[in-house]
């Protein structure tokens, strides 16, 4: 299965515009942002589990990075509730879940095959003023990519600039980017070699964003 799968394209999913689909595991659907395989894949993924369904338990061989959208993830490490950002590396293994149901944003196959560093974190703490209106803070960095945090306040601009590509998550208020507004829950992907510049509207924004990773772009093994 090959969606979004063009890297070298500019990709916008408004992902409330899209259907859920049904995952191996009853009570957990999936919104597809982009994919390169099948159950084994590079995913980016919106995923919402019904209240009292969980997901087998399983190992994650190539990593999986999470933000909490809506209500309380839980697995055997504890409970995550909405904005928190966690980090599995490939290796670990757990059996996820919500009492209570939530949505989360998912990506699998995306790590250093190297990478050891589990963690998880509220993303709204130690919020750094970096210029006028604008606040970020970093939740990963190494020498693949850089994952962040930002708010901004209204009408305030942003312009970042990454070699490697990124891509957005927009997590609250809107963005115009290239004449197009994204609202909550819209997914931007920029290749590489462009530069994102975005404007905040009139009630501000915050989103999650990642760069620098798109130079590392490979399916897994099967």
């Amino acid at each position: 299965m090959e969606i979004n799968a063009e890297f070298s394209e500019r990709v916008l999913v408004h992902s409330d515009t899209l259907d859920w689909h049904g995952s191996p595991s009853a009570g957990v659907e999936r919104r597809m942002l982009d994919r390169i395989g099948d159950e084994v894949a590079r995913a980016t993924s919106i995923v919402r589990f019904a209240p009292g369904h969980s997901f087998s338990a399983h190992k994650h061989g190539g990593g999986e990075e999470y933000l909490v959208l809506e209500g309380v993830f839980q697995d055997e490490s504890g409970d995550y509730p909405a904005g928190t950002y966690v980090r599995n590396p490939p290796q670990t293994r757990h059996r996820p879940g919500s009492e209570g149901g939530c949505t989360i944003f998912v990506k699998l196959w995306q790590f250093d095959p190297d990478d050891r560093d589990q963690f998880h974190k509220d993303m709204r703490t130690d919020l750094v003023h970096t210029e006028e209106g604008i606040e970020c803070s970093e939740l990963h960095r190494d020498a693949r990519e850089i994952v962040r945090y930002f708010r901004l306040a209204p009408n305030a601009g942003l312009s970042l600039d990454d070699p490697g590509g990124m891509e957005l998550l927009v997590l609250g208020g809107t963005l115009t980017e290239s004449g197009d507004e994204l609202r909550e829950g819209s997914w931007l992907r920029l290749p590489i070699g462009h530069t994102l510049q975005v404007q905040a509207g009139q009630d501000g924004a915050e989103f999650w964003i990642k760069t620098g990773h798109l130079r590392f772009v490979a399916a897994p093994d099967q």
